[in-house]
């Protein structure tokens, strides 16, 4: 194999060593077996010994046009490894042939070719420091300023990387004593790479610039101007990526630089309402976590409000359901029977409720409809009902829109206002009857996504509603309310019935005794679905009935209600092995109901509670002794269950033991 090489010197390439290299280098990259593989490596290996391999692999790297890129790019990663290893121990003439070679490839037309060299470079900054290639960054300088993209793309590129290996080199006097680099590079890049018709050499600018916005040198801040209207300029970019770091600067800006913002906070606040309409998702979500770190930066809220109307309406937009969502399948009419039959899968088992303040943890996945959820929440707390005098027109609008094409601005228009409910309530309350007469008809909606939504956003005004139940009226729409809800629990879609089982829970802690005189009915529904209930609404269900059992207390304490409740869930504990993870769900539920039971006689169930009990404990302590970091949460709970059957039944508990005692002796 026969290469042209350019030769330079005072070092120069033996031809024939060269070829060699070359040749061992395209073997290696072939995939032979592992024997000739380790063969090919040893060869690398001896030509590794001599002082000048290194150099072999600059030139390779940078010169040799007519051997494959990929190549190169292995010679270069070879180079690297090398140069971090023994950088220090190369003769001073190689180590300035490999710098000259590597300032070469940077003008390379091949983008891979000037990303290894790069990376390269700031290896050797970080070997050698600044002191060592005192050149360097004015060639950067005169690179960033020659007029040719591939020097341009090739500087920046190597810039960053020697941010990122060693940041405090470019802010620092040691290049150019009495000024620091990163204000002339920062200078430039404003001057020119803003302004760049090359859409690459735009990017790379911005990805600099953000990378210093935290530290902020004095080159950025006394330049801050001219960096927001390239900001402003690069936030119209047809690239979405620009578009995206545009964002990301901004919101860098006001997270760690809130005051450099202010006297251009118009400005600021237009470029983000544009950019949170965005056509694409990805940019318009990258904008909406800007109006949180607004408020947590404790901004002034007069410059926000006067883009209240319109900030408002691009949240709602975005908070409607996209087309890639993973729960838009659930919005067609599908068959329910098969959808309450279908196994839970892993991703079912995550919460899917809206985002809130309160219950961040219940956001699994962060995307535009949630962040714009969240940042909607924040606005009704800070504004309250200032934000309703021109957004309630627009809800109504969705809320009586008709036609299936409508049924995704209808749903965001009910999600919208279970947002709204605690930071506008001053405002809603008024009309809260409205609201629920609204909300009570689209649990039966077709969409499941609707009904499901419709749930959650009754329960945002569970309390108002029970705190007018005092009142003929107030108990009337309650009353509905419970019902509606209650029907909801058997609902044919699993997504309902999670929903309506979560919204349940959160009425009855609200309305507590008010529950008393529905009780048995309230049971009834609870029980009637138990056994068809898949693994994520088993949890959830069990909440619902924890919580009804804690809100009622001693009026649970009759036969009758007994009854009702414990079969199904005894019958549901029986379908679990004792290390099965669901079995936790219902022991914590049996707890409760334990604890409110009170003085109830003992029964068949309280035996075979406490023998399965007893039986767990026995199991995970074997568990325990093979594996002493397995999970204890069966020891835990069982024991809380068992704590709760002493507590309420004295010395009664005795009689259990003595029963289990006789049982294992027979």
């Amino acid at each position: 194999m026969r290469r042209t090489i350019t030769r330079l010197g005072p070092w120069q390439p033996h031809e024939e060593v060269l070829n060699q290299i070359i040749l061992l280098l395209l073997l290696d990259y072939l995939p032979f077996s592992t024997v000739i593989r380790t063969q090919i490596r040893m060869q690398l290996l001896h030509f590794s010994l001599f002082g000048d391999f290194n150099n072999y692999l600059a030139f390779i790297l940078s010169r040799a046009k007519d051997v494959p890129a990929e190549i190169r790019k292995v010679a270069g990663l070879l180079l690297k490894n090398g140069l971090m290893a023994e950088y220090n121990l190369i003769e001073p003439e190689h180590q300035q042939y490999i710098k000259l070679q590597l300032l070469y490839g940077l003008g390379e037309a091949d983008q891979h070719i000037r990303s290894t060299c790069g990376t390269t470079i700031s290896i050797v900054v970080q070997q050698g420091g600044i002191l060592g290639w005192p050149e360097l960054f004015h060639t950067l300088l005169h690179f960033l300023k020659s007029g040719d993209p591939n020097r341009n793309g090739g500087a920046m590129d190597a810039l960053s990387k020697i941010f990122e290996n060693t940041p405090e080199l470019l802010d620092s006097d040691d290049a150019w004593p009495g000024q620091r680099p990163i204000n002339i590079f920062l200078l430039e890049l404003f001057e020119q790479f803003f302004h760049s018709p090359h859409a690459n050499l735009r990017k790379l600018s911005l990805r600099f610039v953000n990378k210093y916005i935290i530290s902020m040198p004095s080159g950025l801040y006394t330049s801050m101007n001219k960096y927001l209207d390239g900001l402003f300029l690069l936030a119209n970019e047809p690239d979405a990526v620009v578009r995206k770091l545009v964002c990301t600067a901004l919101l860098q800006l006001v997270e760690f630089h809130p005051s450099v913002l202010e006297p251009r906070l118009k400005d600021v606040i237009g470029c983000m309402l544009q950019l949170n309409k965005d056509n694409n998702d990805v940019v318009a979500l990258e904008a909406c976590g800007f109006w949180s770190k607004y408020w947590d930066a404790q901004m002034p809220s007069e410059n926000l409000r006067e883009n209240l109307p319109r900030l408002t309406l691009i949240l709602l937009s975005n908070m409607a359901y996209a087309n890639d969502d993973n729960l838009l399948a659930d919005a067609e009419v599908i068959d329910a029977k098969e959808d309450e039959s279908i196994p839970d899968r892993h991703q079912d088992l995550k919460p899917q409720l809206p985002c809130s303040d309160e219950d961040d943890d219940t956001c699994t996945i962060c995307n535009l409809r949630k962040c714009s959820a969240l940042a909607l929440d924040v606005l009704s707390n800070v504004f309250g009902a200032k934000i309703l005098l021109t957004f309630m027109p627009i809800i109504e609008e969705n809320l009586s829109a008709t036609g299936d094409e409508a049924w995704r601005d209808k749903e965001a228009a009910v999600l919208a206002l279970g947002i709204i409910a605690r930071g506008c309530i001053n405002g809603l309350y008024p009309r809260l009857s409205e609201i629920v007469a609204s909300l009570i008809p689209l649990l039966d909606h077709k969409f499941t996504l609707i009904r499901s939504t419709s749930c959650w956003t009754l329960s945002q005004f569970s309390k108002y509603i029970v705190q007018d139940s005092g009142n003929k009226k107030g108990y009337e729409q309650f009353d509905m309310v419970l019902t509606a809800l209650l029907q909801r629990i058997s609902d044919t879609n699993k997504l309902v019935q999670g929903a309506a089982c979560s919204a349940l829970a959160i009425l009855e802690e609200e309305a507590a005794e008010k529950l008393a005189p529905r009780l048995k009915e309230i049971l009834q529904h609870l029980m009637h679905p138990l056994g068809d209930y898949q693994k994520r609404n088993l949890r959830i269900i069990c909440d619902a009935i924890g919580t009804l059992v804690d809100a009622v207390g001693e009026e649970l304490d009759q036969p009758v209600y007994v009854e009702i409740l414990i079969p199904p869930l005894i019958q549901k504990w029986q379908n679990f092995s004792i290390f099965d993870k669901d079995l936790l769900t219902l022991l914590e539920c049996f707890t409760s109901i334990v604890q409110a039971l009170g003085s109830i006689e003992f029964s068949e169930f309280t035996e075979h509670l406490f023998s399965r009990c007893i039986s767990i404990i026995e199991a995970q302590q074997r568990l325990v002794k093979a594996h002493p970091f397995s999970d204890k949460d069966f020891i835990t709970c069982s024991l809380d269950f068992l704590s709760g059957l002493t507590g309420c039944f004295d010395s009664g508990i005795e009689s259990l033991v003595l029963a289990l005692s006789f049982a294992r002796e027979m």
